[in-house]
């Protein structure tokens, strides 16, 4: 495509810019991110904590879902629910604590729960160029739920030179031991230097999973399909337009700790329980125009519609009972951003966002003996809307050779409602936030840079929050709290980058205060012989951590990665009784080489691992997926080995959990594969 290099500056295509280098040292790639400053720049080159799964990185792992690609990443603890569901957990905060974005926009949304939840399984892992894992808040640039941090998935996007047609297809194909799984993905490209055209279809099959030591985990097999394609066309230098759809269905996923009795359970919780089906649909427009003005030098406009429907089949443990339930959250954004170079390698970037979000929910219950059908409470008010206006505004400056300061701000707006629908009881709410950030980056000496950041971040209740009203479970009723406020953190960190010839690492301390966490709490009323309970804003977390992330390049042929992640976390109630914080993640992370026998040959072998957490919180205690004696420690040996011979063909094979250890991520509701042999091969034509 014409003027490449231009267009870089604010594409969230994967850009490399080789290092110096003398004859007899390895040539190091800067890893590239857009996410942490919203423009492109290398990792070495922002004060922020990034962590970034490249394409390469990718392209040597075979997912069963997107939350896999960060497994063993720095300052990323991935929990699995069951089988293809599973969410990352940064900072200790997870779910709606964190902010998930697809190519600039909003994967979260208004039905979104602070707690595991399956949404980030509705990406196609076979779609990915890479993954941006901000970590700490960014709520000034991305608003709110950016408090653990912010997790970006960009899209693949082929490029071509010159003013001839060309094409391109990549077949992907594996088979899984563990699980008896298929899985096979088609990419086909075409274009020239103006136009590419994109589309790819994917399909999973899963069996359900061998854990280590050979136990069948009865219902963990599910099926998807994913389909995907896009439209990228630039005229000349000033202009791009980019159009996109992406699909993916989970047409009937079993929920594994629902259906097989947990910890502390002597029979399972329900007879029946499938997310049928769980999809997403995005629609996604692009503009992008680049040429030098007094206030800009680049503008960059989204439109985008994204429906997550999230439907379930389900019935309780010896009941007749068996309800079924239809939701569905319609996010639409209008984004529009710019950006101005000025002063000594200094930028300036200012924007403006809104998105409405409706949700729509039914729920029938039925007798399985009789078929006769009754509409029941739906999950949430039917036809609720939650909107959201921001201005943001994010200042980069260069002062000197050493020192580098970012400052950001915005301001958001979101308003609320939530309809009576079928419940009788209805609520408005309006609330607005101003938040902020600062980091600065100091050169100490070449290649090794001292880095701190302060920000603040929130969490405006939504839907899932604010709409549970009238009958609960356990005799309660549920209220609506019209002064419930956002979630408030503040998080300070500090550490080290370094980046030469040799070595791109980083060491980085955070401690963060989480604040007004909003909590159910019993009113002393009743209302229709029913305890009356209202979600407050009335506990607080203190969390505090150190995360470690390097590679060594030792030569052109060999690179040794290694991770360390450590979260501690205390939560106090509003009697002042302080307990460990749930779900927090044990000391975790991997070590592993890649090596380059040959130019048709490499291997990878790695090894994860974490110690055993015992630091429960009364939740977790509770928990049935959760060991009350504790989580486990374990480490897992596994090998990756590929042969190329030619343009055309390559082949894998993957040994994952060598040693057959029966293990469980901490969290989980589900135990890991024991040992799994993975065969691919990719035709490339």
């Amino acid at each position: 495509m014409q003027s490449r290099l231009a267009n870089v500056v604010v594409s969230s295509s994967v850009v490399l810019q080789m290092m110096t280098a003398s004859a007899d040292e390895p040539l190091i790639l800067p890893i590239m991110q857009v996410t942490a400053s919203r423009s492109a720049a290398g990792s070495f080159d922002v004060p922020t904590a990034v962590t970034v799964v490249g394409a390469a990185e990718i392209d040597r792992q075979v997912p069963q879902i997107l939350p896999d690609l960060l497994r063993g990443q720095t300052g990323v603890f991935v929990q699995e629910t069951t089988s293809g569901q599973g969410i990352p957990i940064i900072r200790g905060l997870k779910g709606s604590e964190v902010l998930y974005l697809v190519d600039g926009m909003r994967l979260s949304n208004a039905i979104f729960r602070n707690a595991p939840n399956q949404y980030a399984a509705l990406l196609d892992p076979f779609n990915v160029d890479r993954i941006e894992v901000v970590r700490g808040p960014s709520s000034a640039l991305y608003g709110g739920d950016a408090m653990g941090g912010v997790v970006q998935v960009l899209t693949s996007t082929p490029h071509f030179d010159g003013p001839n047609w060309q094409s391109k297809a990549v077949f992907d194909n594996s088979y899984a031991s563990a699980e008896n799984a298929f899985q096979t993905h088609m990419k086909l490209a075409a274009g020239k230097d103006d136009i590419v055209v994109l589309s790819g279809f994917g399909y999973q099959d899963f069996d359900d999973r061998v854990a280590g030591g050979g136990e069948e985990q009865q219902h963990s097999g599910f099926k998807s399909w994913a389909g995907n394609t896009k439209l990228i066309y630039q005229p000349n230098e000033a202009h791009e337009l980019l159009l996109d759809m992406q699909y993916l269905q989970q047409p009937k996923t079993p929920r594994y700790d629902e259906l097989v009795a947990g910890y502390g359970q002597t029979q399972p919780n329900s007879d029946v329980f499938f997310f049928e089906p769980n999809e997403r649909l995005f629609l996604h427009g692009r503009y992008r125009y680049i040429k030098a003005a007094p206030i800009f030098d680049s503008l960059e406009f989204h439109v985008a519609h994204q429906r997550i429907t999230d439907d379930r089949r389900a019935r309780d443990f010896g009941s007749a009972k068996e309800a079924r339930e239809r939701n569905a959250s319609h996010l639409t954004g209008l984004t529009a951003q710019a950006a101005l170079a000025h002063w000594i390698n200094s930028q300036l970037l200012y924007g403006l966002e809104f998105y409405h979000d409706e949700v729509t929910s039914s729920r029938v219950d039925t007798s399985i003996n009789t078929g006769i059908g009754k509409t029941a409470t739906s999950r949430f008010p039917d036809g609720s809307t939650m909107d959201s206006y921001a201005v943001y505004g994010n200042e980069t400056l260069q002062l000197g050779e050493r020192l580098q300061l970012l400052l950001g701000a915005r301001y958001s707006h979101y308003h609320t409602v939530l309809e009576p629908a079928d419940r009788g009881v209805g609520a408005e709410l309006n609330h607005h936030d101003v938040t902020g950030n600062v980091g600065l980056s100091y050169l100490l000496v070449g290649g090794l840079k001292l880095v701190s950041n302060f920000g603040r971040g929130f969490r405006v209740p939504n839907i899932f929050d604010l709409g549970t009203l009238g009958p609960r479970p356990s005799n309660r009723y549920n209220i609506a709290n019209p002064d419930l406020q956002p979630e408030t953190i503040l998080t300070w960190d500090f550490g080290f980058k370094l980046q030469n010839q040799h070595w791109q690492a980083e060491a980085i301390a955070y401690v963060s205060d989480y604040n007004d966490k909003i909590t159910s709490v019993l009113t002393g009323d009743v209302i229709a012989g029913r305890a009356v309970v209202q979600n407050q804003n009335v506990n607080k977390v203190q969390l505090y951590g150190a995360e470690y992330g390097a590679r060594y390049f030792a030569s052109d042929q060999l690179e040794i990665v290694s991770s360390l992640n450590y979260t501690h976390g205390d939560e106090t109630f509003a009697d002042g009784k302080s307990l460990p914080a749930d779900r927090i993640p044990p000391l975790d992370g991997r070590l592993g080489l890649y090596y380059k026998m040959l130019p048709t040959l490499w291997f990878e072998p790695y090894t994860r691992f974490a110690t055993r957490q015992n630091r429960l919180s009364g939740r977790d205690l509770v928990d049935p997926r959760i060991n009350p004696n504790g989580t486990g420690g374990w480490a897992t040996l596994n090998l990756r080995a590929g042969w190329k011979p030619d343009s055309r063909w390559a082949l894998q094979l993957d040994l994952e959990n060598v040693l057959d250890k029966n293990y469980r991520e901490h969290g989980s509701g589900i135990d890991a594969a024991g040992i799994n042999v993975i065969a691919s091969l990719r035709i490339t034509l």
